[in-house]
């Protein structure tokens, strides 16, 4: 299935995308996308309401908002420097165990909202990433079973403010968390994905910027799950962000970051696409 959430912001209603390409709500069936759903085996009670109930489906308009494919979960943890060319591009070495750090589950937004630069922000990057959407909730799981516990698979893009990342005390959160800084979807796809044959891209303003193949992870999702779940409890819904590839605008020469106006667009085989416009964060 790839599941969505369509409407206002906050007001999100849960959707699936259909195999013609067209979207249906699924508002009827009484639950959106978060932990309970995915800890009662949300994917497959769904399909089949979805079977029994087709006059329940109504279809979407063309055009309504996609916001992210979950609702907001308890947490979005980050893993850094998880493909090698991308430490090299950054001066750092492979690392031999998996990096982590924790982005702030308020960043989450929709594939196609406005990316915000916070007040202060100078070199604001892009990080296009696989998503994975924790489905069990995970307690020191061993490799061999980690992918039992995974729910889906979504498009992600790490944001990444590099001063505060890297020149406020060094703490990366800083860094990851924005309003906007999370973009997650269109879709959550529960199955018919395998995590080490998924292409990543993104461009910026019409310019290819990364290209790379989720089987070049130092990592892969069994490890990471195994390896995460062994520091922390990983529940249903949680996002983990496995890493980015080479071409972060930070390690260009000169280094590229976003500006207002710019145009983010990126995508990941089978998972969807995004594009989002940058603009300055205001009050309002």
């Amino acid at each position: 299935m790839k599941l969505c959430r369509l409407g206002a912001p906050g007001a999100e209603r849960p959707g699936v995308l259909l195999a013609d390409g067209s979207h249906v709500d699924v508002t009827l069936f009484g639950e959106s996308y978060g932990e309970r759903f995915f800890e009662s085996d949300g994917p497959r009670r769904l399909a089949a309401w979805m079977s029994a109930h087709p006059e329940d489906c109504p279809a979407v308009a063309p055009g309504e908002r996609l916001g992210p494919c979950i609702e907001r979960p308890c947490k979005i943890i980050g893993i850094g420097r998880n493909y090698r060319a991308h430490a090299a591009e950054v001066g750092a070495e492979a690392p031999s165990e998996p990096i982590l750090f924790m982005k702030a589950a308020s960043a989450l937004s929709g594939p196609y909202d406005d990316v915000l630069l916070p007040p202060g922000s100078a070199h604001t990057d892009w990080e296009v990433e696989l998503g994975v959407v924790i489905g069990r909730a995970a307690r020191h799981v061993s490799r061999e079973r980690a992918l039992e516990h995974v729910a889906g698979y979504a498009l992600f893009n790490d944001y990444s403010e590099r001063s505060f990342q890297r020149e406020r005390s060094g703490q990366w959160t800083k860094g990851k968390s924005a309003d906007s800084f999370a973009p997650l979807g269109p879709y959550l796809v529960t199955d018919d994905v395998d995590p080490t044959a998924v292409e990543l891209w993104l461009g910026v303003n019409g310019v290819e910027r990364q290209r790379a193949w989720t089987h070049q992870m130092i990592f892969d999702v069994p490890a990471l799950v195994a390896y995460v779940s062994g520091f922390m409890t990983l529940l249903p819904g949680d996002v983990l962000a496995t890493g980015t590839p080479e071409g972060v605008g930070s390690a260009a020469k000169p280094p590229v970051f976003l500006r207002a106006g710019d145009v983010v667009e990126f995508g990941a085989t089978g998972l969807g696409t995004a594009r989002q416009r940058v603009r300055e964060w205001s009050p309002s």
